[in-house]
């Protein structure tokens, strides 16, 4: 599903003392299947852009067109558009509700219409997607689960209802660092397996670097930057300009160059790395 953005502005409270720019002319397009990372600080427009996606806000100019449908037509329907644009907001399990796992994962597909055989199917597909046993969870209370779990089922909730484009606010906000790690690994294998459009939102570059094909960089309402990891990386001056940290290994990379030790610019993972240093090393020892 093709997302296309074009001069959308939006402003929080206008003609008022506490009139706010949100977003100030913004151009993206993504293309069907993409993995998109979208950072920025917070304040940086990117919740707002994203929840214009599904409807949920209207721009005061500007357009959205999803598959050559513009959303932002007051003849669209909304409640189709957000079958097919799934939206995971910070800390999700706040979200939920019922009294078991089912119920509440059940909530949408049977909102949509679907019948009770094919909501058990996509429940079963949904708890599988995110590691979840269905037969050991679905009728606990969501209440009685760990963080991480509560927050796969609430990732689960929106799966279930087969979104084309699923967007993820923060998916590992107040999370200990192994599950944090846990939903990263498995928001990656979701775009493997089912090849949707997957925007993930966060503030940390090092999280999504290895997962994204594209990373958009949002300050105050533009985009700042947007291209590929490896490009984007290579702007560190302008990442920390605007109090975005980098990966480890690139600053580490950074401070190797100040040293005359040039190495290629473009890395972020520590197997990339060690591999370009031992390069040099054996560059040097030839020499």
């Amino acid at each position: 599903m093709s997302i296309k953005i074009e001069n959308l502005t939006y402003i929080y409270n206008p003609k008022s003392p506490f009139e706010t720019k949100a977003l100030d002319n913004v151009n993206i397009e993504i293309k069907p299947g993409e993995f998109i990372g979208l950072i920025g600080h917070t304040g940086s427009g990117k919740s707002t852009l994203t929840q214009h996606l599904n409807g949920l806000i209207k721009p005061t100019s500007g357009r959205i067109i999803i598959n050559g449908l513009d959303i932002t037509n007051s003849s669209v329907k909304l409640v189709e558009v957000r079958k097919k644009v799934g939206l995971v907001f910070q800390y999700p399990e706040h979200q939920l509700f019922e009294e078991t796992v089912y119920k509440d994962i059940a909530f949408g597909p049977l909102n949509q219409g679907l019948k009770e055989e094919e909501v058990e199917q996509r429940i079963k597909e949904a708890m599988e997607a995110v590691k979840l046993s269905y037969e050991d969870l679905k009728d606990r209370s969501p209440f009685e689960l760990s963080g991480g779990q509560r927050r796969r089922v609430a990732i689960a909730g929106v799966l279930a209802m087969k979104p084309e484009v699923l967007i993820l606010d923060e998916p590992t906000a107040g999370l200990d660092p192994r599950s944090r790690d846990e939903i990263l690994e498995e928001i990656k294998m979701l775009h493997e397996r089912y090849k949707i459009t997957i925007i993930l939102v966060s503030h940390s570059m090092e999280d999504i670097a290895k997962l994204v094909d594209r990373i958009i960089v949002m300050h105050r309402g533009h985009v700042r930057l947007m291209g590929e990891a490896r490009e984007i990386f290579k702007q560190s001056e302008v990442l920390e300009s605007i109090g975005l940290g980098i990966p480890q290994i690139t600053h580490l990379l950074n401070q190797l160059k100040q040293k005359g030790i040039v190495l290629r610019d473009d890395i972020f993972t520590v197997e990339e790395a060690k591999e370009e240093i031992l390069k040099w090393m054996r560059g040097e020892k030839n020499a």
